[in-house]
């Protein structure tokens, strides 16, 4: 039996693998479980980005911890990450947010915080999967009556919390610092456009309109193509880019160059030496860190420490060693001096106050890290276990290492969150890369989905 939660919540496509019924139980059996552990109507924070199935997912589970006793507490649209700094502010036992982050707008998904801000365990995760499944077996397990249902309250007013807890973060000003900001249509187009002009910037917007199917369509972070052109045609300082739920950053510079999420960790962890707060001079980092990485982080005369994928893992690290800075490529940036979760807006405002602190721009931040060509190659398959231990792509990849040697490294791995396996090689020649990265990616291809 497939286990109901994935790496990073329930996830679906919404009304079809997420279905509302789904929502609702999901609702009950978090009242139930936490009403149990910490007080007889518990309080349960909820958020949203921007998808069109958002407000009727949050009704579902509204309804499911209202009948179940569970005082919901309704925030509307905001960052993920505003969800757990809330959480904690509000002294809530757990916190739900409602996205599918960068997918398309009919995917969606749910995933818990407990009281701590941080994401629940598996284990815990696994028990609220079981009082799902005996919800599904007797609908009228654990049904209270009169006095005891539960209740809604809708909060919106909290998002200014969060806002002014994000410019807490930085004690600098941001005047004179043109940016051109991304929004991806989702959880970060109120809160964002807010917190960098009330820091100064003059702020070009782009991806701030939603309309419940327009998240993450050719815009943000996992499209920045248009934020590229943007910054060039405007001349602007520097573009900063959110995903759909707004946990992750990815910048362009001046020049219209990427920032990745390796290029914003080395900025990061230079800003934090110079004043002697990056903890053990180290770094927390994932396997897809490119090699480049590695040599910028020994140029800065620091460490690093190196994760499977996953911000899970990042920070489960992070919070073993006593780390503060880690993340990864993609732009899922953890900082634990200030957030128990990545933070796209905090992360933004860290890379500001690098430019700030600094003096220099955007362009020269950036090339404290020479990025070495690195090819990813996304394969949708209908079985990930298999298309990973077929004979013949682990040939195709024993194959394409040799080729490499000691000058590049190939990865292949199944996606957490979606029916994909990911292929990715790094090296300094692009053009033998793709070749290679080509050859796993039709072997996967063929053993995934049986032609």
């Amino acid at each position: 039996m497939s286990r109901l939660f994935g790496t990073d919540g329930v996830r679906g496509e919404a009304n079809s693998e997420l279905k509302p019924e789904l929502a609702y139980r999901l609702g009950r059996a978090a009242a139930l479980y936490f009403g149990k552990r910490f007080e007889e109507k518990p309080k349960i924070l909820i958020g949203r980005d921007t998808r069109i199935s958002g407000e009727m997912l949050e009704a579902a589970l509204v309804a499911g911890i209202c009948s179940a006793g569970g005082h919901a507490i309704s925030v509307g649209v905001i960052p993920t990450p505003g969800v757990a700094y809330l959480v904690k502010k509000i002294n809530a036992v757990a916190g739900i947010v409602i996205s599918a982050s960068h997918n398309p707008f009919y995917d969606n998904g749910i995933k818990f915080f407990g009281g701590n801000g941080y994401k629940l365990p598996d284990a815990v995760e696994d028990e609220i999967s079981e009082i799902v499944s005996r919800i599904e077996r007797d609908d009228n397990f654990s049904r209270p009556t009169g006095a005891k249902i539960g209740e809604v309250e809708y909060r919106q007013d909290l998002l200014a919390d969060y806002i002014n807890f994000v410019i807490s973060t930085t004690s600098e000003k941001f005047d004179g610092l043109t940016v051109v900001l991304d929004c991806a249509n989702g959880a970060a187009y109120d809160a964002m456009p807010k917190v960098l002009k009330r820091l100064g910037a003059e702020v070009i917007l782009m991806g701030n309109k939603p309309n419940g199917i327009n998240i993450n369509d050719d815009c943000g972070s996992t499209h920045i193509e248009n934020l590229r052109l943007e910054v060039l045609r405007r001349r602007a300082d520097i573009g900063i880019a959110h995903d759909g739920d707004a946990d992750r950053c990815l910048c362009i510079d001046e020049k219209g160059n990427l920032i990745d999420g390796d290029h914003i960790l080395i900025m990061c962890a230079k800003l934090m030496m110079d004043i002697g707060a990056l903890v053990k001079n180290t770094v927390v980092t994932t396997v897809m860190a490119n090699i480049g990485f590695r040599q910028a982080v020994e140029n800065l005369n620091a460490r690093y420490e190196i994760t499977t994928v996953g911000d899970r893992y990042v920070l489960e690290n992070m919070l073993k060693n006593g780390y503060n800075l880690g993340g990864e490529q993609s732009g899922h940036i953890i900082f634990t001096d200030y957030s128990t979760t990545g933070d796209g807006l905090i992360t933004a405002l860290q890379v500001l106050t690098a430019m700030k602190k600094s003096g220099k721009t955007a362009s020269q931040l950036n090339e404290m890290m020479t990025t070495f060509p690195q090819v990813l190659i996304n394969v949708r398959v209908k079985d990930k276990k298999i298309a990973q231990e077929n004979d013949s792509v682990k040939r195709a990849i024993f194959e394409g290492e040799e080729e490499l040697g000691s000058t590049g490294r190939i990865l292949v791995r199944a996606s957490g969150t979606e029916p994909l396996v990911r292929v990715m090689a790094e090296g300094p020649n692009k053009k033998q890369l793709d070749r290679i990265c080509n050859k796993i990616a039709a072997e996967i291809e063929k053993a995934g989905n049986g032609i």
